[in-house]
């Protein structure tokens, strides 16, 4: 053995070719924390003093070759002085210059997945060898910032600067022919015949027989562009990247100029135009709210896996009426594996939900995500019933009628008599209370709330909701469900509305005030639009329904009377009242008519203002920054008190729970690391400022102790 470390292993193979081998202790995935770009340096050193040495190969023990840098320790580089996280970046950057420096040939067998660092590794490489299987990118932009060992120098410099940005700028995962066509890999072998193709290839350029140096030597070179070439392909680059990406992301954009600017420059110059730009980037909100997203994600990851012991198989699922959501969970379950029953008391009910999971397999054929096979497989493992004939085998039922408490406790009562004992029971309420809904059932301990959100194969989050007498069992296997069904789930306990809702009806409420008080709706939405929400309040009202909102919210001011029920008549009860009730009758506070493609189109709609004249008040003028406040401020705040009465565990649940249930903008990190990034005691001060908009503007006393104790709600 050359070098023994716990990440990374340096073993002699036949004529003078030492493997360099990647196998973290203790961890499912290699990536490039601390230790292991430690034990890099070490192993590199190594090979140099060892004269036996005449060839490398780099592999991986694990699945993937290597994920990438540790995201986990981002954060706290990222609050290091720019100086510090400078010299860091360029001191790793040194040790894969040292791999790319050997005094040998190298040859990188990618088994799985290399993303970010892992990719970068593979760059410094002199040769690339993939399985077939194997993903590979460079996903930082993702994460608000840029490559930043080596990515924007080396790709563009193996593949051109065209196919470079389009890597960098999406941050999309390649499969191995795409890699291999643009030529960022030299070939591509099956998983069983990866180690001897990269052993191969290592012989061939200790023979001579591939020059290795002149491989090598393009990389560490000027960009081979002249000036009129990089101005066409920059030029045009930025302004394609800075559409595509919007105004929130600068990442991006910010990595075409950097491309740009280390064009003219040798490697090492290059490499330090890079890591300017990456201390630059790590430096924002940006960022920080994009890694926090990411740790957010893999803590409820983490969360719902810890379910699995207590929870139930679920072999055999069923869907409580049908139409379009009942169709859309049907479609998802059975699309993921999980064949499923679809009952409902009406034959054209069920039609409708047959078409709609018919219409999304369809969809995914003709954008080639599932062969026609697999479409009839799927749509084989829904069953239509008009009878309770088969509910005795069924694991789980998803109730999902209508959303009237006396219609959703009749069928739960129905159905529990026709399935077994273990049977877990789940009603699909987006406001109803599940220990409401439970009152009525002989076995409450197998019922919960699985809420899903509309439309059911685009959304990610399921809310699984805890009444006073569910199970662990119930809950785990429906949080257990959910992820098999391709879901995010999220345990919340009971209350009006839950987590999304009870949020998101203050924002709606702040909204009414705006309108009362003279502000053009249109212009609130594209303020909240400018802000980063992908549709405004008014035209998110219209998706949503201006009938189901109008019902939510009567149930959240029932629940919350002295901060929710308001006297006054709204927009809402006027467009109701008025039998505008969105897209799903073509007029709401916007009309709508289909394009060709069947989608609703929103147009402007002057007859809106007679409607809604009757509940305006004297108008007063707000600054684009005081909407902005009104809407996010009672959002906040109700968030602020989920968090506090329990109603989610932490503050990544509600962050992420408001991402991924109504597209809180994500480069804001949720509504509670945006109270952070604006400083707690400034949003008290904020909110106070506001006071004069009723008790949704009132920060709880808790809120106002975090505040003067200088605490956040994230380190």
């Amino acid at each position: 053995m050359i070098y023994q470390g716990k990440a990374i292993t340096v073993a002699a193979l036949e004529d003078g070719i030492v493997e360099l081998k990647f196998d973290r202790e203790g961890e499912s995935v290699n990536k490039f924390d601390r230790l292991t770009l430690s034990e890099l340096r070490e192993a590199i050193a190594a090979i140099v003093a060892d004269a036996a040495a005449r060839g490398v190969i780099v592999t991986s023990g694990k699945e993937a070759f290597i994920v990438g840098a540790d995201i986990g320790e981002f954060l706290a580089l990222f609050g290091l002085p720019e100086d510090e996280l400078l010299a860091g970046n360029l001191a790793t950057n040194r040790i894969f210059n040292a791999f790319e420096d050997l005094p040998l040939p190298s040859v990188v067998a990618i088994n799985g997945l290399a993303l970010g660092g892992g990719l970068e590794l593979c760059l410094a490489a002199d040769y690339r060898v993939m399985a077939d299987s194997a993903r590979i990118g460079l996903p930082e932009v993702k994460l608000g910032i840029n490559p930043g060992w080596g990515g924007t120098v080396r790709l563009p410099r193996l593949i051109g600067a065209d196919n470079a940005i389009e890597w960098i700028a999406s941050g999309k995962e390649n499969d191995a022919q795409t890699a291999l066509k643009v030529g960022v890999v030299d070939a591509v072998v099956a998983p069983a015949r990866l180690r001897e193709a990269a052993l191969d290839l290592c012989r061939r350029a200790m023979a001579g027989e591939l020059d290795h140096r002149a491989r090598r030597q393009a990389k560490l070179e000027k960009l081979k562009l002249n000036q009129l070439e990089q101005m066409m392909a920059f030029e045009s680059a930025k302004g394609y990247v800075a559409g595509q990406a919007g105004p929130h992301y600068p990442a991006p954009l910010e990595a075409v100029k950097t491309i740009q600017k280390a064009a003219s420059h040798g490697r090492d110059k290059a490499l330090e135009i890079e890591a300017l730009g990456l201390v630059k980037l790590a430096k924002t909100e940006v960022a920080r709210s994009l890694v926090g997203l990411f740790l957010n994600d893999q803590a409820l990851k983490r969360q719902a896996r810890a379910y699995d012991k207590a929870a139930r198989p679920v072999k055999l699922a069923a869907v409580l009426g049908a139409g379009i959501m009942g169709g859309g969970i049907a479609y998802q379950s059975a699309v993921k594996g999980t064949p499923i029953l679809l009952k409902d008391i009406r034959e054209e009910a069920i039609q409708l939900g047959l078409d709609e999971a018919a219409k999304l397999l369809g969809n995914r054929v003709e954008k080639g995500r599932l062969t026609p096979a697999q479409m009839a497989e799927a749509l084989n493992a829904i069953r239509p019933t008009l009878s309770y004939g088969d509910f005795a085998q069924v694991d789980m039922v998803v109730e999902a009628v209508v959303e009237n408490p006396r219609v959703k406790q009749a069928v739960l009562a129905e159905v529990e008599g026709q399935v077994g004992a273990d049977t877990i029971l789940a009603t699909n309420t987006s406001t109803i209370s599940i220990d409401l809904l439970a009152a009525g059932l002989q076995r409450p301990e197998n019922f919960c709330g699985m809420h899903f959100f509309n439309p059911v194969h685009m959304m990610p989050l399921v809310e699984v909701i805890r009444g006073a007498k569910s199970s662990e069992a119930a809950i785990a296997t429906t949080v257990a469900y959910a992820r098999a069904m391709g879901k995010t789930p999220i345990v919340v306990n009971d209350c009006p509305g839950f987590l999304v809702n009870r949020v998101l009806f203050p924002y709606f409420g702040g909204f009414a005030r705006l309108v009362a008080a003279g502000v053009d709706f249109q212009r609130i939405d594209r303020v909240m639009e400018a802000f980063g929400w992908p549709m405004g309040p008014a035209y998110l009202l219209d998706v949503v329904g201006i009938d189901t909102a109008h019902h939510a919210r009567e149930v959240m001011a029932a629940g919350f009377p002295e901060r929710m029920k308001d006297d006054g008549r709204s927009a809402i009860d006027a467009l109701y009242e008025a039998g505008r009730l969105g897209q799903k009758n073509g007029k709401g506070f916007y009309a709508y008519h289909s394009d060709k493609s069947g989608k609703p189109k929103k147009l402007a709609d002057p007859d809106v203002l007679g409607v809604l004249a009757p509940v305006l008040g004297e108008p007063r003028e707000f600054s684009d920054e005081e909407i902005v406040a009104v809407m996010m401020l009672p959002l906040c705040l109700e968030a602020v008190r989920c968090l506090e009465d329990g109603i989610v565990s932490s503050a990544a649940e509600a962050d992420m729970g408001l991402i991924y249930g109504i597209g809180f903008p994500p480069f804001r990190g949720g509504a509670l690391r945006y109270i952070d990034s604006l400083g707690v005691a400034e949003f008290v001060a904020l909110a106070d400022r506001h006071a004069g908009f009723g008790p949704l503007y009132q920060p709880t006393e808790q809120l106002r102790e975090m505040a003067k104790a200088g605490r956040k709600f994230f380190a």
